[in-house]
């Protein structure tokens, strides 16, 4: 597999770790959910993200099941896994692994220590350097969870310093300012990254229009954010604008704060993705009320979609 580059773009699905029952890895559903998003349309698979409950897998099972993502994938399209550790040890030893097991790239945020601009960017030069030059990276600026806060201007620094990092993964809220900024610098001669974007793909219409150059973030529909993308791409921007304001009251709905990761799983398991929607503890717990509200938006969202076509 090729490694990751600037000009990456589409779908990058970020992909859920399916436990069984009990809460152990599910890697026969592993399986699935790789042949589930790829049927989809996805153009790259991420692992091990914020949505992935990485925080809850151990060491071993992190490679264990980044390696069964990667055998799955076999090279038919991108694989990025999330790297971010609490120390730079842990974090050079699964880069390691997982680039050594066929990963086109890695993900990495920032800690919620971070408060100035020069100690992200001290932070960054020194995440550079333990991944190595070889080995291409995402920046992912995602302050709503991280609480740490980059500016246009740092990250075009950090773009500047370090050719390794290939990709933003853009979740600021609000962020279209960044992405039109970013552009405007990469336009008037600065080094052009991927920018791929997440959020559950709630402000992605609007993110294309200001120079996105796709998605990378989960969804229980990916073929929303595929389709999207697709007609967008194709210069069909209010077709793009009413796919995805079809599918706009669900994803809505799964971005609930504590609960998007019950209601995503799930949705999955509902659409034969993954065999149980168990998230591993702690964990957020659906009531019948949640379910019967997502039943509600999944009806209304197919009969939404065989009206517009």
């Amino acid at each position: 597999m090729a490694l990751l580059d600037e000009t990456a773009k589409g779908v990058y699905v970020i992909a859920v770790t399916p436990f069984t029952e009990t809460g152990a890895l599910d890697l026969d559903s592993t399986d699935r959910m790789v042949d589930f998003y790829l049927e989809k349309g996805a153009t790259g698979l991420t692992v091990l993200g914020m949505m992935g409950e990485a925080p809850k897998l151990t060491a071993d099972e992190s490679r264990i099941f980044v390696r069964r993502v990667l055998k799955r994938v076999d090279g038919r399209v991108p694989v990025v896994a999330g790297v971010s550790a609490s120390g730079f040890a842990a974090m050079r030893e699964l880069s390691d692994s997982v680039m050594g097991d066929g990963a086109a790239g890695v993900m990495v945020a920032p800690p919620s220590t971070l408060r100035t601009d020069d100690q992200i960017l001290s932070y960054y030069a020194m995440a550079a350097e333990t991944l190595g030059p070889k080995t291409p990276f995402v920046l992912q600026d995602f302050p709503l969870v991280t609480q740490v806060q980059i500016t246009p201007a740092v990250i075009l620094k950090i773009v500047a310093a370090h050719p390794s990092c290939v990709m933003l993964k853009h979740e600021d809220w609000p962020g279209l300012a960044k992405i039109s900024a970013l552009r405007a610098a990469s336009d008037q001669g600065g080094r052009r990254i991927s920018i791929l974007v997440g959020n559950g793909g709630m402000f992605l219409p609007e993110e294309l229009s200001r120079g996105a150059d796709g998605a990378m973030t989960g969804f229980a529909y990916p073929e929303m954010m595929v389709d999207v993308w697709k007609a967008h791409a194709a210069g069909q921007v209010e077709r793009a604008h009413d796919l995805f304001d079809a599918y706009l009251p669900l994803a809505r709905y799964e971005q609930q704060p504590g609960l998007g990761l019950a209601l995503r799983k799930y949705t999955l398991a509902k659409r034969g993705a993954i065999a149980s929607a168990t998230l591993r503890k702690p964990g957020g717990a659906l009531s019948k009320m949640d379910i019967a509200d997502i039943e509600r938006l999944i009806a209304r969202q197919e009969r939404r979609l065989k009206e517009i076509g």
